[in-house]
C-alpha cells in the first residue's frame, strides 16, 4: 500500500520562505548581489524556442545548443502556463518527441523519432545521467524527476557529439532552478512558492524554492516539493485504478565565485515517490549530486574550461501486489553511477576564417544490483552487471563570409562485465551452467553540417552524422522465468553487438521580427531526417513463444520523417506549433521486453493565446494536441488479438494567468475540456482501461515570486 508522507516539513519550509524576503530586507548591511554573468545574461536573452539563425560571419560556440540542428527547448513560461500538469505532456509539444507513456509509472521515459528505452536516448539531470534500466512491462528506462523543480527541458535530436553524446537518437537534459533564475540582478534573494489544487483526484501539491546571496563570493539555494494526485477518472467516468502516487523531493544547490573567472557550484536533488506499476506497490528513490566548476577568463577567447564531477543512485524497492502478496514481492533494483567530463572551447581566426572549436572527454560507469525477490533472490529477468562509457570528442566550426562547416568526431567506447548461468537447450546454444561476459569495443563517429547564412534570418543546412549505442547490462544479462504458470523462460545474450545509425538532414531555420508590428517575433524551422540503423536490438521469440531473449535484427533499418517548429509573438497575441510525420521499419519490441515505441504517423500540437489588460497581466489562450493512429507491431497484435493500430485522438486544453505587481500570480485551466477517452500514444500498458488518459480536469495554481 501506499504510505502517505507527511505535509508538515514542507508546510514549515513554505512559511519560511515566505519569511525570507522581509527577514533579507532587513538585513541593510548584507553585500549587494554580484552581477549576472555573461553567460547568464545572454542565457536569458536568447530566443531559446528556436535555433537561433547565426549572423554572417559571426561565431557560435561549438556546443551552442541552439546552433543549426533539430533542437529545442520547453521554457519556463511554457513550463508555467502548464502548472499542475505532467512532463509527458510537456515533451509531447516537442516535434520528433514523444514518450512512453505509463499512468501508473511516474518515470519519464523519452522517445525521440521512434527511439526509446535502452540508452537510444541519453536522459540527464542537470547534465547527470540517469542510467537506469527496466526489463518488463514497462519502458526500458525511466528519469525520475518532480517538475516542480523544473526550469527548462533542452532537446537535441539526432547525432551529439559533444557532452551528452553516446547515444543513438539524442540527448534531454531536464534543468532545474538555478541561482541566477531566482534573484534578480538588484537583489541578494529570490524565491517561489506555488500551491497547485485540482479536481479528478488531482488533489494537493505545493513547492516552495528560495536562494540568498550572502555576499559576491557565496550563495544558496534551497527547495521543497509536495504532491500525491490519486486515481482519476477517465472521460467515460471509469476510475484508472492505481494511477495514484505520494512525492517529496528535495534540492540544494550552492555557488562559489571566488572572482568572476572561477565558479564552483554544487547541487544534491532527491526524490522519493510511492506508487503502484507493473502489478506491484513501489518506491522509487533517486538521489542525485554533482560538483562543477568553470574557468572562463574574459579577456582570453582560447580557453572557456568547464569540468562536472556526478553521482547518482537509484533505487527501486517492490512491496506486494494488490492482493498482498505476489512472487516478486521484496524486489530491489539499484543502479549506482558515477562519471565526470571535461571540455574547452576555443576561438580564433586563421585569416579570413573564423574558428570555434569544442573538445573534451566524458566518462560514466554504472553498477546495477538486483535481488528479484525474497523468496527467489536471483531468478529475475534484470540481471546484475557493470557497464562503462567512454568518449573523446570534438566539434569544429570554420566560418568563410556566408559560409558554416561544422565538423565533428567523437571516438565512443563501451565496456560490460557480469555473470549468470544458463540452463541447457538455450536458444543461443550456450554451454550449461556458469558464463561470464568481460567484453568491450569502439567506433569513430563523425559527423558534419554545411550551413549558409545568405540573410540574417534565413539559414538552410545539410547534415551527416554516424551514431552508436552499446548494449545495455538488462539486455546482454536477461534471464529467470515470468511469473505465474506461464512456462515463459527469458535468456541472456552475451554476443549483442552495439547499434549503427548513419543518418542525413536537410532543414532551415528562419528566425524574422517586425513583421506586423516593430516589436513582433516570427521563428520557424524544419527539417527532413533519413536514418539507417544496423544491428538494431530488438527481444526474439523461440520453442513456441517459451523463450525470449534479445538480438540484434539482421539487416538495416529505416526512420524517416519530417520536423516543423514555428512560433509568432507579436505581446498582445501569440501561438506556436509543432508537428511531426514518421515513417519507420525497425521490428516490433515484444511486449514484456520493452514497449512498441512506434510514433504515430502524424502528431500535431498549437497553442493560441491573448494578453490584456493593462502592462498585458492577463494571459488567455488554449492547446491542441493530436496525434494519428500507432502501430503496436505485428508480434504484439498476433500475440495479443487485438488491432495492428491504436486510433488516434485530440485533446483541447484551456488556461488563464493573471500577474500581480507584487509578484503574485493565479494560473486556472481546464485539460480535456470535452472530456475525451483516449488511449495515449505509445502506451506501454495497452489494455481497455488502465492505459486511458486522464479525463477533464479542472486546476488552479497560486505561485508567489519574490
Amino acid at each position: 500500500m501506499i504510505v502517505r508522507h507527511s505535509r508538515s516539513v514542507l508546510l514549515a519550509c513554505t512559511a519560511l520562505a515566505i519569511i525570507m524576503p522581509s527577514v533579507a530586507a532587513l538585513a541593510q548591511s548584507a553585500p549587494s548581489a554580484a552581477e549576472t554573468s555573461e553567460e547568464q545574461k545572454a542565457k536569458n536573452e536568447a530566443d531559446t524556442f528556436l535555433s537561433p539563425i547565426i549572423v554572417k560571419g559571426n561565431r557560435q560556440a561549438a556546443n551552442d545548443p541552439y546552433n543549426k540542428g533539430p533542437s529545442s527547448t520547453v521554457t519556463a513560461d511554457q513550463i508555467n502556463l502548464q502548472a499542475g500538469q505532467g512532463t509527458d505532456d510537456l515533451l509531447r509539444g516537442v516535434p520528433g518527441t514523444s514518450t512512453a507513456n505509463n499512468p501508473q509509472n511516474p518515470g519519464v521515459a523519452v522517445n525521440i523519432r521512434g527511439f526509446e528505452g535502452s540508452g537510444r536516448v541519453n536522459m540527464s539531470i542537470d547534465g547527470v545521467r540517469q542510467n537506469f534500466r527496466f526489463t518488463g512491462h514497462e519502458a526500458q528506462g525511466f528519469t525520475y524527476i518532480d517538475p516542480a523543480f523544473l526550469a527548462g527541458i533542452d532537446v537535441t535530436r539526432g547525432a551529439v557529439t559533444g557532452i551528452g553524446g553516446g547515444a543513438l537518437a539524442g540527448t534531454v537534459n531536464f534543468r532545474t532552478y538555478e541561482i541566477d533564475d531566482l534573484i534578480q540582478s538588484d537583489k541578494n534573494y529570490g524565491g517561489i512558492v506555488s500551491a497547485t489544487v485540482g479536481t479528478n483526484e488531482l488533489g494537493w501539491s505545493e513547492a516552495a524554492i528560495g536562494a540568498y546571496r550572502f555576499n559576491d563570493v557565496f550563495a544558496v539555494l534551497g527547495g521543497i516539493s509536495k504532491s500525491d494526485p490519486g486515481n482519476y477518472e477517465n472521460g467515460d467516468g471509469v476510475t484508472v485504478p492505481f494511477t495514484e502516487q505520494d512525492l517529496l523531493s528535495g534540492m540544494l544547490k550552492a555557488e562559489i565565485t571566488p572572482n568572476a573567472e572561477n565558479t564552483i557550484r554544487l547541487g544534491a536533488i532527491t526524490y522519493d515517490n510511492d506508487f503502484f506499476a507493473n502489478s506491484y506497490f513501489q518506491n522509487v528513490k533517486n538521489k542525485t549530486f554533482a560538483a562543477s566548476y568553470a574557468y572562463t577568463p574574459g579577456d582570453n577567447e582560447l580557453i572557456d574550461f568547464k569540468t562536472n564531477f556526478y553521482y547518482n543512485r537509484l533505487e527501486m524497492r517492490y512491496d506486494t501486489n494488490a492482493t498482498g502478496g505476489g512472487a516478486a514481492a521484496g524486489r530491489r533494483i539499484t543502479d549506482t553511477g558515477i562519471g565526470f567530463d571535461v571540455s574547452n572551447s576555443s576561438k580564433f581566426d586563421v585569416g579570413d576564417v573564423a574558428v570555434s572549436t569544442n573538445y573534451g572527454v566524458e566518462y560514466f560507469h554504472d553498477k546495477y544490483d538486483v535481488i528479484n525477490s525474497r523468496t527467489q533472490p536471483s531468478g529475475g529477468v534484470n540481471g546484475d552487471g557493470k557497464s562503462g562509457m567512454f568518449g573523446v570528442f570534438d566539434t569544429t566550426t570554420l566560418t568563410y563570409g556566408m559560409a558554416d562547416l561544422t565538423l565533428g568526431l567523437r571516438y565512443d567506447r563501451f565496456d560490460l562485465d557480469g555473470a549468470g548461468s544458463v540452463v541447457a537447450s538455450n536458444p543461443l546454444g550456450m554451454p550449461a551452467g556458469a558464463y561470464t561476459v568481460d567484453k568491450s569495443d569502439g567506433r569513430l563517429n563523425p559527423s558534419v553540417t554545411f550551413a549558409l547564412n545568405p540573410t540574417d534570418w534565413f539559414q538552410p543546412y545539410v547534415t551527416y552524422a554516424e551514431t552508436q549505442r552499446a548494449p545495455t547490462i538488462n539486455e546482454t544479462f536477461a534471464g529467470g522465468t515470468h511469473p505465474g504458470s506461464t512456462g515463459q523462460s527469458f535468456f541472456p545474450n552475451p554476443f549483442l553487438e552495439p547499434e549503427t545509425s548513419k543518418g542525413w538532414e536537410v532543414g532551415a531555420n528562419i528566425k524574422v521580427d517586425g513583421i506586423l508590428d516593430a516589436g513582433d517575433s516570427f521563428r520557424f524551422k524544419a527539417n527532413y531526417f533519413n536514418d539507417n540503423i544496423d544491428n538494431y536490438i530488438t527481444g526474439a521469440f523461440a520453442a513456441g513463444g517459451r523463450q525470449t531473449f534479445f538480438v540484434n535484427n539482421p539487416g538495416t533499418s529505416n526512420v524517416r520523417g519530417i520536423e516543423v517548429q514555428a512560433a509568432y509573438d507579436a505581446g498582445f497575441v501569440f501561438g506556436d506549433l509543432a508537428y511531426t510525420h514518421t515513417n519507420t521499419d525497425l521490428p516490433s519490441q515484444i511486449n514484456g521486453f520493452g514497449v512498441q515505441s512506434y510514433l504515430p504517423e502524424n502528431i500535431f500540437s498549437a497553442t493560441l493565446g491573448g494578453r490584456f489588460l493593462e502592462d498585458q497581466r492577463l494571459t488567455i489562450g488554449t492547446r491542441l494536441f493530436a496525434a494519428g493512429r500507432a502501430d503496436i507491431g505485428q508480434i504484439n497484435a498476433t500475440n495479443a488479438g487485438r488491432p495492428r493500430f491504436m486510433s488516434g485522438y485530440g485533446v483541447v486544453d484551456l488556461f488563464a494567468n493573471y500577474k500581480w505587481e507584487n509578484g503574485l500570480e493565479l494560473t486556472a485551466s481546464v485539460t480535456n475540456v470535452f472530456d475525451k477517452t483516449y488511449t495515449p500514444a505509445s502506451s506501454t500498458i495497452q489494455s481497455t482501461t488502465i492505459d486511458t488518459g486522464r479525463g477533464r480536469t479542472f486546476m488552479v495554481t497560486a505561485k508567489a515570486t519574490f
